[in-house]
């Protein structure tokens, strides 16, 4: 069984707020007549059993682990609907403590590696500092990145963190040894493709070779969250069909 949740909260967020309205309208865009429910991979994602819990807004940022504690033990695999990527460090300490080793692969155009950010270690540019000194992941595989600073490149040499460039991306240099968590940010791709995003980034994926990236993985995917849609800043919808077809191509590839 795959449990599906929506974390409607962005109180993390360095520029703008919007992210907090995503995941009902993911949903929407994944069911929608527009569309099918059947994946690249030839899967069709309503065969399976998949247990949506519904959206929370949390009150506190560390109400957002007590939900995903709660929401782990409905299921075997979680996907989590966000919210700014701060919600993935409290998500994480509830996860890691059911799922035992496992890697990351993120995929965003930013390192999140900050120790703090503007006085906040708790920022959506930090989780991934917070996962990897508490030792949430075994390995934290970075793709997509195009805005290192000196201080996060430091970060990622002191977690030994495996970063790919968008600058020198190679799709085949890509392994995994252990089973994966995928963190996908939707300002990973080009603004071209995902304008719906707060920080616009140039020079990133297209959606297909997200999807390729996907699909290409050789590891069992254990869970996942889809984050930084902020329907404030979408044009016609295309930010949102490309998270519901993302959130579709990984379910398709987590059954598989």
């Amino acid at each position: 069984m795959i449990t599906l949740q929506g974390i409607c909260y962005d109180e993390k967020s360095s520029f703008l707020k919007g992210p907090r309205k995503a995941p009902p309208l993911i949903r929407e865009f994944l069911y929608s007549d527009s569309s099918n429910s059947f994946t690249e991979l030839g899967t069709n994602i309503k065969t399976f059993d998949i247990q949506d819990t519904g959206d929370f807004t949390p009150t506190e940022y560390f109400d957002i682990q007590d939900i995903t504690e709660k929401n782990c033990s409905i299921g075997s695999k979680l996907i989590t609907l966000g919210g700014d990527h701060s919600i993935t460090y409290p998500l994480l300490k509830a996860y890691s403590k059911v799922k035992g080793p496992f890697e990351i692969l993120q995929i965003d155009a930013h390192g999140d590696l900050y120790h703090d950010f503007e006085g906040d270690p708790y920022s959506h540019a930090c989780p991934f500092a917070r996962i990897m000194e508490e030792g949430l992941a075994t390995k934290l595989t970075q793709v997509g990145g195009r805005t290192y600073t000196d201080h996060q490149y430091a970060q990622a040499e002191k977690f030994g963190v495996d970063i790919h460039e968008m600058k020198d991306y190679d799709l085949a240099k890509l392994q995994f040894e252990n089973p994966l968590y995928i963190s996908l940010d939707m300002d990973c791709f080009d603004p071209a493709y995902a304008p719906g995003v707060s920080h616009h980034e140039p020079g990133g994926f297209s959606s297909r070779q997200v999807i390729d990236q996907i699909h290409s993985i050789d590891a069992e995917i254990i869970g996942a969250d889809i984050v930084e849609y902020n329907p404030d800043r979408d044009v016609q919808g295309i930010t949102g069909a490309l998270a519901a077809k993302m959130l579709k191509e990984i379910i398709g590839k987590m059954v598989n």
